[in-house]
């Protein structure tokens, strides 16, 4: 919540089980909306309908690699479990899929450093909000 309130995202939405501690998270409630749902699927259904390209962060034989992917200004970044990634059901319904280049061990980052590098590549294209 912290680094999507310091990008300036006004919409999170979260599905499973979530908990957020306002201690650590030092962001204004009223800064975004929260949203929570059980499953991911339908909500990127209803994303898609609301005219969002919907990318996701995950390793996959077709991803592309996030420094040289363009980013649509009408973006939903899809982040998955931090052990199991972006379950299958959900892959399917992403438009493309994006990761970010790994020099050593292990081979990925964890998911909270690797969504902050794709928001700000995300920013970093739209330096004007």
């Amino acid at each position: 919540m912290r680094v999507a309130s310091c990008c300036g995202i006004t919409r999170l939405i979260a599905c499973g089980q979530t908990k957020v501690d306002p201690k650590i998270t030092r962001v204004v409630p009223d800064a975004f909306r929260l949203e929570r749902h059980r499953t991911l699927p339908p909500v990127l259904k209803k994303l898609r309908q609301e005219g969002y390209r919907l990318v996701g962060l995950e390793q996959t034989t077709n991803s592309h690699n996030l420094h040289e992917y363009a980013f649509s200004r009408k973006t939903a970044l899809v982040i998955g479990n931090e052990r199991l990634g972006l379950e299958d059901d959900a892959l399917t319904l992403l438009d493309d899929v994006v990761e970010i280049a790994v020099y050593g061990m292990p081979y990925s980052y964890n998911a909270a450093a690797a969504t902050t590098m794709a928001l700000y590549e995300y920013c970093r294209q739209f330096p004007t909000g």
